[in-house]
Parts: structure tokens; C-alpha cells; sequence
């Protein structure tokens, strides 16, 4: 059996994980990613090894890349990444060279949007929206089942949007952007701010220190009902909700699909985010709001994205 990979290059971690002809995952590996104010070569040693752990000594037919930053239409260099050192970088053919095989690059949240297009959340419908809640957030546009990519390749990248400004700083150089609000980093903001000030479980998870909580840990506490953790996430989920309404009022989706590490809370995250969409969205008691899903893949849904795009392009390069 042919071996496709995909690897969802984050702010903080890279998942690697092998995917089959019916977007199942098999093998999987994970590291930390170092950051951006690291060097190149630190990151992509990471990835290497996530990539090899999940090949175990096999020969890799492609692998896929869903960077968290700006991708170049021709899908060669990723021109801007926010939380990742690649600036004006030729990634793909780089990488091409080092692991020996065909390399395909895309935006992380594009390459979710093909998985969820084609196997999952959004495959019943014609325009969707696709979102990824992680480190910062990322974003995809589906019109006709086709994805847009805009004149530079840069479509989508809604997480960079100015809702408040002059508002909180953000790693792209501007401030006030949706993501600062609503995205992991936000959520485990949020829960920071209140240890210590009433109690919480998250005190004892993170060990008296708040800068070693992680947002996982936030997740845990709110499945188990802690009011600071699920405060968290209700002032998140509003964000997200506050946001979408604006998307929804500009694109007119019939659905809109989350994914990323922080959609694995679900109802958490999603049901304040519905009541926020319903209050912001201009005209909604005239108009059918569209759905807000959690993506049938999760925090898997990059990763299934780019392998499947791997896939094609080594069946191309066989033609």
C-alpha cells in the first residue's frame, strides 16, 4: 500500500500522521514546535523526525505539509508565518530534497477544508467555512465545492482581522486581532487570569504556576464541570461567534465548519459560540443561519487534508 503522509505543522506542535485512500489515520507522531524565534532548521529537524517515526524504515510515496501561515498560490514558499520562523521560504522544494520524495505545501486550514469537503462536515454542502481553532486561527473559503485561494494564495486568513482596535498585541505585528480573543492561546489566557482569584482545579493541574498551564489542561477541567475552565471557553466561544456572524454576513455560508486542537471541547466551545452568531448577525431572525459544526476530523482534519493532496499529486506525477 502506497504511503501518504501529512504533516500539520502548529504553533506549538507538528503532528505527522500516515493516511489511507478513505482518509482514516494509521500511525501517527508528535513533536513540539519550536517556535518562530527559532531557526529553520530546528523546525524542520522536528519535522523530520515526526515524518520518519510515522514511515518506520518505509519508503514514502508523498507528504503533505498544512503550514500555520501564509502559502504562495504556486504552493512553494510560505511567505508569512505568525508563530512559525518560515519567512519568504522556499519550504516545499527544500523539504522535497531532504525527505526524498514528492512534496506538496498548503495552508493549514486549506487543507482541512479538503478533508471536510470531501469525507466530512462540509461534503453535503456547497459553500462552507472552515475554521481552525489552535495556537492563533486559521481559514478556509468553499464556494461550489471549490476551494478559493484568492490572487496571492492568501485567502482565509481570518484570524488576522481587525475586531478591536488598538486592542490586544499579536504575533503578526498588528493588534486587536480575532484571534488574540479567540484561539488556544486566548483560552489559556483567560484561565490564567482567574488562578488565584477563585478556585479551580486548574490550580493543581498546572502546580500553583499558571504559565504551565496548556490548554488541554483547560479542556480536562471543563469536562469535569470547573467553573473557571468553562468561563473560559464561554468567553472564547462568544469570541468565535461575534466573529463568525461577520464572515457569515459577508460570504452567506451554508455551514460553517470548526476544527483545530481547541474544537476537541465541542459543546463547550460550540453552544456559546451559537447563542454569540445568533445575537451578532445582522438580520438572523430574516435569514437561515447556518450551521456551526465542530469538524468530523478535529484536530485531525490538516493532517488528513494534506496527505489526500500528496496523494493526487504523486497519482499526477505518475500520468
Amino acid at each position: 500500500m502506497a504511503l501518504h503522509i501529512g504533516v500539520d505543522v502548529g504553533g506549538t506542535k507538528v503532528l505527522a500522521a500516515e493516511v489511507d485512500a478513505d482518509a482514516t489515520v494509521h500511525r501517527t507522531a508528535r513533536r513540539t514546535t519550536p517556535g518562530r524565534r527559532v531557526e529553520v532548521a530546528v523546525l524542520e529537524d522536528a519535522l523530520t523526525e515526526a515524518v520518519l517515526e510515522v514511515a518506520d524504515g518505509r519508503r514514502i510515496d508523498g507528504v503533505g505539509l498544512a503550514a500555520a501561515g501564509f502559502v504562495d498560490a504556486a504552493g512553494e514558499r510560505v511567505m508569512f508565518a505568525p508563530h512559525l520562523p518560515w519567512r519568504d521560504d522556499p519550504v516545499r522544494g527544500r523539504l522535497a530534497r531532504r525527505w526524498d520524495t514528492t512534496v506538496v505545501l498548503d495552508n493549514d486550514a486549506n487543507c482541512a477544508a479538503r478533508a471536510e469537503v470531501e469525507h466530512g462536515g462540509a461534503r453535503e454542502f456547497s459553500d462552507a467555512l472552515v475554521l481552525t481553532l489552535g495556537t492563533g486561527i486559521g481559514g478556509a473559503v468553499v464556494l461550489g465545492r471549490r476551494l478559493v485561494r484568492g490572487r496571492n494564495g492568501m485567502a482565509g486568513e481570518f484570524g488576522h482581522q481587525q475586531l478591536v482596535p488598538d486592542g490586544l498585541p499579536c504575533e503578526c505585528g498588528g493588534s486587536g486581532c480575532w484571534e488574540q480573543y479567540c484561539s488556544g492561546n486566548a483560552l489559556v489566557r483567560h484561565a490564567r487570569a482567574r488562578i488565584g482569584q477563585e478556585p479551580t482545579v486548574l490550580e493543581q493541574a498546572c502546580g500553583g504556576d499558571p504559565d504551565r498551564l496548556v490548554g488541554p489542561m483547560v479542556t480536562a477541567a471543563a469536562e469535569t464541570g470547573d467553573a473557571v475552565a468553562r468561563g473560559a471557553f464561554a468567553t472564547v466561544g462568544d469570541w468565535l461567534g461575534v466573529g463568525v456572524a461577520n464572515l457569515v454576513a459577508a460570504l452567506d455560508p451554508e455551514v460553517v465548519v470548526v476544527g483545530g486542537g481547541v474544537s476537541a471541547a465541542g459543546e463547550l466551545l460550540l453552544e456559546p459560540a451559537r447563542a454569540a452568531l445568533g445575537r451578532s448577525l445582522v438580520g438572523a431572525g430574516h435569514r437561515v443561519v447556518p450551521p456551526l459544526v465542530r469538524a468530523r476530523f478535529g484536530p485531525e482534519a490538516g493532517v488528513i487534508g494534506a496527505a489526500r493532496l500528496a496523494a493526487k499529486a504523486t497519482l499526477r506525477d505518475r500520468v
